[in-house]
Order: C-alpha cells, then structure tokens, then sequence
C-alpha cells in the first residue's frame, strides 16, 4: 500500500472521477460523488485529507489503494 498524505478534497474528487464519479453539488464544506453502480462519497472540501479518512473514502467505493495511488 502507498502512503496517502498530501492530497486535497479537490485532488481527490479529480482522481475518484477517472474512475466514474460525478460531482453531484455542494452541501456546505463538502463535496458529494455519485456513481450509478457504487455508493456516493461525500468528501471534504479541505487542502488536506487526513490519510485514515482518504483510506475509508477509497474503501467505501470499492477501489483498491494501488488504484487510486496509480491513478494519482
């Protein structure tokens, strides 16, 4: 597994969107994902992402780290 730090809310919703999430709007501070096959994300408009959280956003779409750190 990569290491996951570094990585803004709008990083992380550029790179969760080469897998086929959409921004579907705002609601406050935070970004809400939708795909039609995986379940939405809402992820933190925040210069940076704590690396548990990022790691649960990730697990929770069903993409594996190395996916997304490849993607990075």
């Amino acid at each position: 597994m990569g290491v996951l730090s570094n990585l803004s809310g709008k990083d992380a919703v550029k790179i969760f969107s080469q897998f086929g999430y959409t921004l579907d709007h705002h609601t406050g501070s935070h970004m809400i994902l939708y795909h039609e096959n995986r379940p939405t994300l809402s992820v933190p408009k925040h210069k940076e992402l704590a690396p548990g959280l990022l790691r649960g956003l990730i697990r929770k779409s069903g993409i594996t780290v190395n996916d997304f750190l490849k993607a990075k």
